[in-house]
């Protein structure tokens, strides 16, 4: 599915053709939209030549959708051209169903499940934008201490990241009682705004986090740039580096399709920071 290699189930009962539903099930991998998650699943995209690096792909949609395609699958490609096994993560959402900590639990367990793979001997980054974004940086904060964690059998597995890549994400701006619009109503569902309350991996950060990439539009109506200052900062603070890049115009969801503005030439300069930091070998 998605143009995939593999597909994986996160937790065991699952099939896909029930796990979750798309917006149109007639639409390209690239275009693909999830509008309602039952079961996580993780896709795999495969590389022609391996660099023994894989990362973690978490594509945004405000926690009540998913841009698998633009932000998820298309993000896919680039990776595995540069030689990372990718892989792109259908994540549960948090609502009354699932709870408030479904999606970071995903996020978590595909890490474990990717490390195991033995497809990332040489390291395992995430690339997260939009709420993916968020949700990529929460693996590199604490796991609330009153969540109780999932049982899964490869808890000796990491969820660390090795390297972020964050684009346009709200970071702590949706928590209560950090706004930049003031008096921001609470966002439906509820678990949604509690999630948000809860995980502000700004103020939450582990010691030593990884490397980060971090880019973002000034302009943003929909996530404000404060955001990337927020999580800069937090970082330097917490002993890590940030490599910031702050576009003056460009719309909210840039993605990898946003041609002929200065801001299409992001995926390179994370490309090079990505050899910067010794995580893309020399061409």
């Amino acid at each position: 599915m998605f143009g995939s290699d593999t597909a994986w189930p996160l937790w065991r009962g699952s099939e896909l053709h029930d796990s979750f539903s798309l917006e149109n099930v007639a639409a390209s991998p690239d275009a693909a939209i999830v509008t309602a998650v039952t079961r996580p699943w993780l896709f795999e995209f495969r590389p022609v030549q391996p660099n023994g690096r894989a990362m973690l792909v978490l594509g945004g949609g405000g926690y009540t959708a998913l841009m698998v395609g633009r932000e998820g699958v298309a993000v896919a490609g680039w990776l595995t051209a540069l030689g990372y096994h990718a892989y792109v993560l259908v994540h549960r959402f948090p609502n009354a169903e699932h709870g408030t900590a479904a999606p970071l639990d995903d996020a978590m367990e595909a890490m474990r499940m990717i490390r195991a793979s033995g497809k990332a001997d040489r390291g395992l980054g995430v690339v997260g934008l939009s709420s993916g974004g968020h949700l990529a940086a929460c693996l590199a904060a604490e796991y609330p201490t009153e969540w109780p964690s999932p049982v899964t059998g490869r808890a000796q597995q990491s969820t660390r990241p090795d390297v972020l890549v964050v684009g346009y994400a709200p970071i702590s701006t949706n928590a209560k009682g950090r706004t930049v619009v003031q008096d921001k109503a609470p966002l439906p569902p509820p678990e949604k705004q509690a999630l948000y309350d809860r995980l502000q991996p700004d103020a939450q950060l582990i010691a030593n986090p990884p490397p980060t990439f971090i880019v973002y539009a000034a302009n943003d109506p929909v996530v404000p740039v404060e955001n990337a200052h927020r999580l800069a900062g937090a970082l330097r603070d917490a002993g890590g580096s940030a490599e910031l890049h702050i576009f003056a115009d460009a719309p909210h969801g840039f993605a990898l399709d946003t041609h002929g503005s200065p801001v299409a030439v992001w995926p390179r300069l994370c490309e090079a920071w990505l050899r910067q930091v010794g995580f893309l070998d020399a061409p």
